[in-house]
């Protein structure tokens, strides 16, 4: 269950990362676009680590 909502919080995150790239150079807000794309990352990295934990590959 927690997983789920960080990946849908993660979407939401990249989304946004996006929208705000997409806008013209003098709008865009720079310590935004670094503030979205570090906690992306950060979701994306737990989403994997836990993705590896979970396969019985690896237990």
């Amino acid at each position: 269950m927690t997983m789920g909502i960080i990946a849908i919080a993660s979407v939401f995150i990249w989304i946004a990362a996006i929208y705000e790239l997409i806008k013209p150079s003098k709008e865009q807000n720079n310590r935004k676009i670094i503030t979205l794309t570090s906690f992306g990352t950060l979701s994306a990295l737990i989403i994997t680590v836990s993705l590896f934990q979970s396969l019985s590959l690896f237990h």
